[in-house]
């Protein structure tokens, strides 16, 4: 459900970016430090609270509107994954369908935003050296994920999330990106 409606939101985003680059790309970072502010608000929130919040009952037009929005995201920001996320959390979903909604829809935004970036001429060379450097980083990161995932149970696991969620909305914030 999350996957198809990202993707189906993605490109319109992308198309607005290159309709009008330098206004859409100022309110992006502004955006970006939104959704900055939003996750240390939200990851704080859910830290300090005894019990996780839970929206079990809202269904697959609240699915499928969150994996729209991402796509939307994803597309103007390059935050593509966040809202699931967090919507996972407020789901109360366990990890394991926690981890089969995100995954996917990140990397599916991910990718359709860099093919439709490079068709569009929107990804210089230096982009691509940069991220052939960290992609090392990257595959060690995903390593040691799968290689802790079946270790932590839920309550852990939720907490790795929101700390994780935490450190990203402070780098977003502080950095300006």
């Amino acid at each position: 459900m999350f996957s198809p409606q990202s993707a189906s939101a993605t490109p319109a985003s992308i198309v607005l970016l290159r309709l009008q680059p330098s206004r859409i790309l100022a309110s992006a970072v502004h955006l970006r430090t939104g959704v900055g502010i939003l996750l240390i608000a939200f990851s704080l929130y859910n830290l300090l609270r005894p019990k996780m919040p839970d929206l079990k009952g809202v269904g697959r037009a609240g699915d499928a509107g969150i994996g729209f929005l991402n796509g939307v995201l994803g597309g103007a920001t390059g935050l593509g994954g966040i809202l699931p996320t967090l919507w996972c959390v407020l789901r109360g979903w366990p990890r394991d369908e926690h981890r089969a909604v995100s995954q996917p829809t990140a990397v599916a935004t991910f990718a359709l935003s860099l093919l439709a970036f490079d068709g569009m001429g929107l990804v210089p060379p230096e982009t691509t050296r940069l991220f052939l450097i960290g992609l090392p980083v990257l595959v060690a990161g995903t390593l040691l994920g799968w290689s802790l995932y079946g270790k932590l149970d839920e309550i852990a696991f939720r907490k790795v999330v929101l700390v994780l969620l935490l450190v990203s909305g402070v780098a977003i914030v502080f950095t300006g990106r």
